[in-house]
């Protein structure tokens, strides 16, 4: 397979604050030394890392820094990362919208880029002429248009108001209609950058599902900005996670938003938590609180069938009785997939401690990391219930091994769309008295 698109070390280096106050000599200085002297700009040695949460030392930032990775025709790639990790800067110097301050780019083919909401639209033109001017724009021609034109109209969805003005529109209609238009430019590349935020679920679907038709059917590449990491785990092949403006992995989808989503939660890897202020739950009274969690066996390591063991100690404020303590299991991405209650209940005096054992039997989960949250109290869902303590993402655990005897199918395992949680079940095949 051939490559599509070639980054070659692309850095970006912005400069903060007001552009053009009292600049002419610093811009004389560059100009001089960079085109006349031929030596390297002084002020990209200054540049500092874009951490957009802390006030930095120097003027210039890199918003990309060294960059350099290949995408092959027909792969679907995910480019995921914080706010201000350099995403948008990455697509918008594919797209041409401004340069690489270092670096090149070789891309193969014509590129259809969807950057932000209403790219191009004008808002006194109504959604008809906006489709011509916005595919004139995207490279196609007026015939093209026209041939697609109906085509284009019935995927955006907005049949209705396609000769009204767009600026009646919502910024969901207007997404509905440049994304429509930048999917039928039949592009070698497509470039979309974070518009499935502001469609619904109807048209998140529909997008998707012709992202897919254009990257597998025809063969063509996609490059995804996201937040949404369901989408990207079902969308992409490859993932690209950006920290700061450079590149910290590159793997598979899976792999990617799995590294992204970890070090987002800031999870928790040791054997043993010592409960902080800051994992709890505000609003909570604290009659009973936990102190500490651990796993028994030393390690967070454990195979899908191995019973998951953890030793809990908890501290009262008052005595309480029938409390009970619940485990939620989480994947890396915050999606809940199971909460199981201590079905024995006990009480506590005040000012006691007291530790537990508490353990997870069996729970058939497949390859791949989990996030463990607990909370104490008294009730249930029936009763009504109080919790006196919620922790969240406490401790982390890591399911590395399949059960015995499924070591060729279970690994596998898509835990995107097959789940993730392997259940016992059984087969027999009946007589023809039965049926």
């Amino acid at each position: 397979m051939s490559t599509a698109i070639e980054f070659n070390n692309i850095s970006k280096l912005y400069r903060l604050g007001l552009v053009s106050t009292g600049t002419l000599s610093h811009d004389l200085k560059r100009w001089w030394t960079v085109n006349v002297r031929r030596r390297e700009d002084p002020y990209m040695k200054i540049g500092e890392v874009n951490d957009r949460s802390s006030r930095g030392g120097s003027d210039y930032v890199w918003a990309l820094k060294d960059i350099d990775f290949k995408v092959e025709q027909g792969d679907v790639v995910g480019i995921i990362g914080k706010n201000g990790a350099g995403k948008s800067t990455l697509l918008k110097i594919l797209s041409r919208v401004t340069a690489p301050t270092t670096g090149s780019i070789r891309a193969k083919g014509r590129i259809g880029s969807l950057l932000e909401v209403g790219t191009g639209f004008h808002p006194e033109m109504t959604g008809r002429e906006n489709i011509y001017m916005n595919g004139a724009i995207l490279g196609m021609s007026k015939a093209e248009i026209t041939r697609k034109l109906d085509e284009i109209i019935d995927f955006s969805g907005c049949e209705r108001y396609i000769d009204t003005p767009v600026k009646r529109y919502s910024s969901g209609m207007m997404v509905r209609l440049g994304f429509a238009v930048a999917a039928h430019l039949d592009p070698e590349i497509l470039v979309v950058d974070e518009v499935l935020a502001v469609g619904d679920a109807e048209f998140q679907k529909k997008a998707i599902g012709k992202m897919q038709d254009v990257s597998r059917g025809e063969g063509r590449t996609v490059l995804f900005v996201s937040h949404n990491m369901a989408a990207v785990r079902k969308l992409c092949r490859q993932g690209v996670v950006l920290d700061n403006g450079q590149m910290s992995y590159i793997g598979t989808a899976h792999d990617a938003v799995e590294k992204y989503m970890l070090d987002k939660n800031t999870y928790n890897s040791e054997v043993r938590t010592i409960v902080t202020p800051e994992m709890r739950d505000i609003n909570r009274s604290l009659k009973v609180k936990f102190i500490s969690i651990e796993h028994a066996k030393g390690d967070n390591t454990y195979a899908a069938d191995e019973d998951i063991v953890l030793l809990i100690e908890v501290k009262s404020d008052k005595s309480v009785e029938h409390c009970r303590i619940n485990c939620t299991i989480r994947t890396t991405d915050d999606l809940s997939i199971c909460t199981n209650s201590s079905t024995k209940y006990f009480n506590i005096g005040q000012g006691e401690s007291k530790r537990f054992r508490y353990t997870l039997h069996n729970p058939g989960l497949v390859v791949g990391n989990y996030l463990l949250s607990f909370s104490v109290g008294v009730g249930n869902a029936e009763e009504g219930e109080t919790n006196f303590d919620v922790v969240t993402n406490a401790t982390s655990i890591n399911i590395d091994r399949p059960r015995k005897n499924e070591e060729s199918y279970f690994l596998k395992w898509d835990t995107f769309s097959w789940g993730h949680i392997l259940m016992e079940n059984s087969l027999e095949e009946l007589s023809s008295c039965d049926m």
